[in-house]
């Protein structure tokens, strides 16, 4: 049975300890990867919408909840 578990190595020695289990055949240490940057939002859907008045999405928004009655 394989498992993947994701560590953060605070210490080195505990990096160290990592690649001798690997020796061992333990286990098996990948590459590092990049953290991945927080998905920023408002710059990934800034200009998704256009920009309407509060009356008229009020107005879509009472038209939708009434096509549920």
């Amino acid at each position: 049975m394989i498992r993947t578990v994701t560590i953060d190595i605070i210490n080195e020695k505990a990096l160290k300890l990592l690649k001798e289990l690997e020796l061992l055949q333990l286990i098996r240490v990948r590459k590092e990867t990049e953290q991945q940057v927080p998905l920023n939002w408002t710059d990934r859907y800034k200009g998704a919408m256009t920009k309407q008045s509060t009356s008229d999405i009020e107005a879509q928004l009472h038209e939708i909840r009434n096509s549920w009655e």
